[in-house]
């Protein structure tokens, strides 16, 4: 066995008018049984998260907020848009903790890759403070547990989702053994979250292991691929880790509702499939690959599929929503920034 999933939709987690509900991957089997991809793919049983796992990442406030929202029948978690109903504290246990088991998976040896398809997402999660229609951080989570239980020392986790994960960045941030780059919009008090800034590089030992790619709107293929090539592969292969997770939210797509970016299904499929190569060829081909956002449901059903394509070693790409008609951004000047801040010749 070389790639297995999990699937988590948290159908009861939702709710009416929320862009964040259990219809982003609700119907998520059915397509990817009529697609021909699932034989190939076993799912795992999902797992409920300890707390004693879910401390390795958060406060027990964070927690028991969570829990004592849901005992009461739900409501709002922060002072924003991210709620819960009376299943989401153990719904969100379950996506953490099946998270938690897929990596698990990976570091025995038991299968060589895989996709976490949970809900609800993590990566807005912070040690103390709910965010983002995030409740626990997941690959915060698989990441701790991958060094509690397994010893591993040193950790990339790549964000693409369009907003900032700045979850794990606060959770990471002092933290040399895990090197976190986010690409992302940002565009302060106008997109959320509103952090990521490049000059945001760490704290104490964990100086220089957050690399955050502040993008404008419309950066597409091309830019996420000059992203790729000139800054992630250079310090991934510099900072030699041994294992890669992946926060990966198809809200970058330029179709998506929520965002202003530029990527089609195509450059998705392609970051993949180069994601997959950087880690056969730094960490034995450990890869993790955790679903966060992602809100035009065509275009996060189909790069879901073409992740798993690549995941699989197939060179196949569906992109039925085709290039995005907007005129892409040039990120020269951010790329020579990026590497005058991290010593990249």
């Amino acid at each position: 066995m070389t790639t297995a999933a999990v699937y988590v939709p948290a159908i009861h987690h939702s709710k009416p008018g929320h862009p964040e509900n259990e219809k982003r991957i609700g119907h998520l089997l059915p397509f990817l049984e009529k697609e021909g991809v699932l034989p190939d793919v076993p799912l795992l049983a999902p797992v409920l998260a300890t707390v004693k796992q879910l401390r390795r990442v958060h406060a027990a406030p964070l927690i028991e907020r969570v829990r004592e929202v849901s005992a009461v029948g739900g409501g709002i978690l922060d002072h924003g848009d991210t709620y819960a109903t009376a299943q989401s504290y153990d719904l969100a246990r379950l996506a953490a903790g099946s998270t938690i088991a897929l990596v698990d998976q990976i570091l025995t040896g038991r299968v060589k890759n895989g996709f976490a398809l949970v809900r609800p997402p993590g990566h807005h999660a912070e040690h103390g403070r709910i965010s983002g229609f995030c409740l626990f951080n997941n690959v915060a989570a698989a990441a701790r547990q991958a060094q509690a239980v397994h010893g591993v020392k040193r950790i990339l986790i790549l964000d693409f989702d369009v907003h900032h994960g700045n979850g794990t960045q606060d959770i990471f941030y002092d933290d040399e053994s895990v090197m976190f780059i986010s690409t992302h919009l940002f565009m302060p008090r106008m997109f959320y979250p509103g952090t990521g800034d490049v000059h945001e590089l760490g704290h104490g030992y964990g100086h220089g292991y957050t690399v955050n790619v502040p993008l404008t709107p419309n950066v597409g293929d091309v830019g996420y691929g000059r992203i790729l090539s000139e800054l992630i592969e250079p310090m991934a292969r510099q900072f030699k880790p041994e294992l890669m997770l992946v926060s990966v939210g198809y809200d970058a797509h330029w179709q998506d509702p929520l965002a202003m970016a530029g990527l089609s299904l195509t450059g998705y499929a392609r970051l993949s499939q180069a994601l997959v190569a950087l880690a056969d060829e730094l960490t034995n081909g450990r890869i993790l690959f955790v679903l966060e956002g992602g809100y035009q449901l065509q275009a996060l059903s189909y790069g879901i599929l073409n992740t798993l394509y690549a995941l699989l070693g197939q060179d196949k790409i569906e992109d039925p929503l085709g290039a995005s008609p907007r005129e892409e951004q040039d990120i020269s000047q951010l790329l020579r920034q990026l590497k005058r801040h991290h010593l990249i010749y």
